[in-house]
């Protein structure tokens, strides 16, 4: 048997291709829309892609089952669970098989079971595996996608804050009570292959290590501790992270089948101009990659700063709208790796790119700057109320601790939320460490906000130095 892992540290999205050596057959499980990966390991190791599954409909990227399955024509292994609203509508474009729990697929000597396991979707299923060409008579291990995590269990609220089905949050948290139950009697050695790391929003406290095993986690899983139902929904939705707008997009491109990449079209590079810069502005939304000390001396007006880093994707997530024109200025040398994490979250209209060396134009007239400040430069003004605090961090961050006074609008609200803050006074945007306050403030800068400062070393400083706060 052939297992191969492969982990996107920008989405925490891990996927698998899992080959029958002796009859050169493979499939890949919860593919991200990229397939050349799968396509060259495949190659390198002598199989031959024949089936794709997933273990649900994701919401935080866009999947690469129908990449594949146009591709190489394999077999779509879809979760017929979940009711009529949770059923993949382009699947009947290709072959296909749609799965019920109970049902056995094979893959050359290899066996997969499905077991229906809902909770943070209605639809998922995992998949037991079992090794045809072993001496072992059970299972080997489990593909669990977003059900277990090393640590932690896939949220059950993402229906109800991202897919607006009302009331859903509970209703699934029992689910997945129930589909826990089941887990812990599976026998102790199997092992679990997840479908997310640490980082990501599908969870809570996701752990960093890649598999784990189910006696493992029965032992050390909180949420396998718990045998009464009550106090596990009531734990199991408390602390959830706030999922990223986007997320809803992903829901339904996922459901109805995003356009294929080779139908995406291909971004024009531009020549470094100013004024081409300008005219990008009236037509859709510009993003500077840039690092954020670097944007903060010399930008161009109108432009939101996401430094391309782990985090960037995320952000773009948030920030950026699926119905308007993105143009790019960033490393050419990079550009095409950035166009492929924005087309991981369905971001394929991006008009233009730049390179950086457009700010080497002098012409400083038609750049602008911001002001990053320390906690000691601005306590005093802080405390007499003369600078409007804006705090961007997320909720669970502001429950254990703020600055007196500061308004809460987590950075990723910034865009339904803005027109909330007032023009009367400077705005100190302020995060954890100074990072996520950085592209708060380019956001305000762009919406027409014109004194507006970033808090160095945030909140974490401003503890360190001990001025006021209230927990």
């Amino acid at each position: 048997m052939l297992l191969k892992y492969f982990y996107d540290d920008k989405l925490a999205q891990a996927s698998y291709l899992v080959g029958c050596q002796a009859t050169g057959e493979a499939i890949v499980i919860d593919p991200a829309r990229d397939i050349e990966k799968y396509a060259k390991a495949a190659k390198a190791n002598g199989v031959k892609i024949v089936g794709v599954t997933e273990t649900h409909i994701h919401a935080d990227f866009l999947s690469g089952a129908k990449e594949i399955a146009s591709r190489f024509g394999a077999t779509l292994f879809l979760s017929d669970e979940g009711g009529s609203d949770w059923s993949y509508q382009y699947a009947r474009e290709y072959k296909h098989r749609f799965l019920k729990n109970g049902d056995t697929f094979t893959i050359g000597n290899l066996t997969f079971e499905v077991l229906h396991t809902p909770g943070h979707t209605p639809e998922h299923i995992s998949l037991l595996l079992t090794d045809g060409g072993s001496s072992a008579k059970g299972p080997i291990g489990i593909f669990t996608g977003d059900f277990v995590f090393v640590g932690d269990v896939g949220r059950p609220d993402l229906l109800e804050k991202a897919a607006n089905v009302s009331g859903s949050s509970e209703e699934m948290a029992r689910k997945m009570f129930r589909s826990l139950s089941r887990f812990k009697k599976l026998p102790d050695y199997l092992q679990v292959w997840p479908g997310h790391g640490a980082g990501s929003a599908c969870g809570k406290a996701i752990g960093a290590i890649q598999s784990t095993t189910v006696g493992y986690e029965i032992r050390t899983n909180w949420a396998l501790q718990h045998d009464d139902e009550e106090d596990f929904i009531q734990r199991l939705l408390e602390g959830q992270p706030e999922p990223p707008t986007y997320f809803s997009m992903m829901k339904q491109l996922n459901k109805e089948g995003a356009q294929l990449l080779q139908e995406v079209e291909i971004p024009l590079h531009v020549d470094d101009s100013i004024a081409v810069v300008e005219a990008w502005l009236e037509q859709g939304i510009v993003v500077d990659t840039r690092p954020a000390k670097v944007f903060a001396q010399k930008h161009f007006p109108g432009v939101i700063n996401i430094p391309y880093d782990k985090s960037f994707i995320t952000w773009a997530g948030w920030l950026l709208d699926y119905d308007r024109p993105i143009y790019l200025l960033a490393p050419k040398q990079s550009i095409p790796d950035i166009l492929k994490y924005l087309q991981s979250i369905g971001m394929d209209q991006v008009a233009s790119t730049m390179d950086l060396t457009v700010f080497d134009l002098h012409d400083d007239s038609k750049f602008v700057k911001y002001e990053e400040v320390t906690p000691e430069e601005v306590k005093d003004t802080v405390q007499t109320g003369q600078l409007y605090v804006l705090d961007v961090r997320y909720e669970k961050e502001r429950n254990e601790g703020y600055i007196p006074e500061a308004t809460h609008i987590m950075l990723g609200y910034l865009p339904v939320r803005i027109q909330e803050l007032s023009h009367d006074k400077p705005i100190l945007v302020q995060c954890k460490t100074g990072i996520r306050s950085a592209i708060g403030v380019s956001f305000l800068q762009a919406n027409g906000f014109k004194n507006v400062q970033n808090l160095i070393g945030g909140y974490d400083e401003w503890v360190k130095l001990g001025f006021p706060i209230v927990r």
